[in-house]
């Protein structure tokens, strides 16, 4: 995990219909990923010993401290002491429940921010805590709530049952910083259009897009057909993808690469991609994506898969899933997000997503304006 400064005017922005005004893209409620759960533990990198604070860009224009308590209870704490600023993720220690402050030894609990701990003063004041943040720890992740008005959590991040009970272990992760939009990224799941051009040719034609129709792989190709619906209350901050997929090989149907795969979105930066096939067994890609900087979004790709198949399967459904993804890439990474896009009727599922992704903004998302006619770089 790493560390993110506190700045202003840092972070992806869209351009208001209405004002004209350019808007963050920091999202009013969201959990976002910090971590995964046996990586609390202690520094990631390097890994040192158990009891030191770990920090995170997890939260979008914070830095924070995440640390595993004695009681086993993951806690996430902003990483600046308030007693003189020191940072609690860089040489702080774990004591018991609390977080150790390495400056002056300061001890945080990481429940409630309380201070419980002054080595050189009489009394510890009533007054002196540090913020605490909403967090869980779920589905081998340890996610923190981020709400711009300050809200506590109003959803929750679904379990995912196979995972908790070992029936799916981890079976290896992607990780990729795209410049882009963060809207961008969910988006293409209501673009049913790409999917025929942008995928379609097969993974072993590559990445580079100058190069993935060419007539060397011409003969083999992916086919796609997917459908994309908003969920309904309670669960309108969920939507859902369904994704046919079968292959061609000289225009012969390949029925053995038959599969669905079905995504569920959570918010603005979780998705559950779940496929089943009947030779391959069962499992699930977690995608996460995190804010970092102005249009730079962190995602992860983390797959699980049934324990009794071998590695070498999500090893390499992973490493498709990666073509396929940094294709995707190419595109975000060189385009623009227009906030009034032309679209055609058949387009109109894309239209649909914009007014279901909508919700994750706030009227108090941070604004930004941009000053005409400066010299200033």
């Amino acid at each position: 995990m790493y560390a993110v400064e506190k700045a202003e005017a840092k972070w992806p922005l869209c351009k208001d219909a209405g004002s004209g005004r350019w808007r963050s893209a920091l999202l009013p409620g969201a959990f976002q990923v910090t971590a995964r759960a046996a990586e609390a533990l202690g520094c990631i990198q390097p890994p040192k010993s158990a009891n030191e604070a770990d920090f995170s860009y997890g939260v979008p224009r914070e830095q924070v401290a995440v640390f595993r308590a004695l009681d086993g209870q993951v806690y996430v704490v902003d990483a600046y002491c308030p007693h003189l600023g020191a940072n609690l993720a860089a040489g702080g220690r774990v004591v018991g429940n609390c977080i150790e402050c390495p400056f002056h030894g300061w001890q945080f609990r990481g429940e409630d921010g309380k201070c419980t701990t002054i080595p050189y003063a009489e009394k510890v004041p009533d007054f002196a805590k540090i913020k605490t943040w909403p967090s869980c720890e779920i589905n081998g992740m340890i996610l923190v709530w981020y709400h711009c008005d300050g809200v506590d959590p109003v959803w929750a991040v679904p379990e995912q049952e196979e995972i908790t009970s070992k029936e799916w272990v981890y079976r290896g992760h992607t990780e990729h910083f795209v410049n882009a939009h963060i809207q961008e990224i969910p988006e293409n799941a209501a673009d049913f259009a790409h999917l025929t051009f942008l995928h379609e040719p097969v993974f072993m034609s590559g990445v580079d897009l100058r190069y993935t129709h060419s007539k060397l792989w011409e003969s083999v190709k992916h086919c796609w057909k997917g459908e994309w619906q908003p969920e309904p209350e309670p669960n309108k901050h969920c939507s859902r993808l369904v994704v046919k997929h079968s292959l061609t090989v000289f225009g012969k149907h390949f029925s053995l690469m038959d599969f669905a795969v079905r995504a569920r979105q959570v918010g603005p930066g979780l998705v559950y991609l779940t496929f089943e096939h009947a030779f391959l067994g069962r499992g699930i890609i977690l995608q996460s994506v995190t804010p970092v900087e102005p249009l730079l979004q962190h995602v992860i790709h983390r797959i699980y898969y049934q324990r009794n198949m071998p590695a070498v399967i999500p090893k390499f459904i992973l490493k498709v899933e990666c073509v396929q993804f940094e294709r995707d890439i190419m595109i975000w990474n060189n385009k623009q997000y227009l906030s009034k896009p032309l679209l055609v009727k058949e387009d109109s599922a894309i239209q649909r997503h914009r007014r279901w992704f909508a919700q994750f903004y706030s009227e108090n998302s941070t604004r930004f304006t941009f000053q005409k006619g400066g010299l200033d770089w």
